[in-house]
């Protein structure tokens, strides 16, 4: 199952470049060219990254596509895209996940997205991660300790 990103930014050429790129890279891609946009994609659909430019239709949108992104049931990872970089803390007050500067090289971006999926995943409430199984051998689920991160004892999953 490809991971899905939404994709928001309000220029046409950087919306369609990313998405272009990480649909070659694999991703489902949807966009949005507002944050307005972007906030109701998200009501209506389940995503695991979110990406959002910063600055569109107004100062506040991207921050305000971040807390959307925060609240939504599905979880999503966040990272913020924007040409002018903030302090770590300030992206971080904001809620998200991960900052992404344009412009970027393309292999950087999808290491970057690549790493904090694999990240988000690993710490996402549910804590449960599956663990590939060895050639012969049944899979099995490997749940974690969200607050200590041990693991717990394994179990038995049944693959379709």
């Amino acid at each position: 199952m490809k991971r899905r990103i939404l994709l928001v930014d309000d220029e046409v050429a950087v919306l369609l470049t990313l998405k272009a790129v990480l649909e070659i890279a694999g991703f489902e891609v949807e966009t949005a060219a507002s944050g307005k946009e972007g906030r109701l994609k998200l009501r209506s659909h389940e995503y695991d990254m979110v990406i959002s430019d910063m600055r569109m239709e107004s100062d506040e949108a991207g921050a305000e596509m971040i807390r959307a992104a925060r609240e939504a049931a599905c979880q999503p990872a966040v990272a913020l895209l924007t040409a002018f970089p903030l302090a770590e803390e300030d992206w971080q007050e904001l809620g998200a996940d991960h900052m992404l500067v344009k412009p970027m090289q393309t292999r950087v971006l999808l290491q970057q997205i690549d790493r904090l999926m694999e990240k988000h995943i690993a710490r996402r409430g549910d804590g449960l991660a599956l663990a590939a199984p060895a050639k012969g051998k049944k899979a099995v689920s490997v749940k974690k300790d969200v607050k200590s991160g041990a693991k717990k004892a394994p179990k038995k999953v049944v693959r379709a």
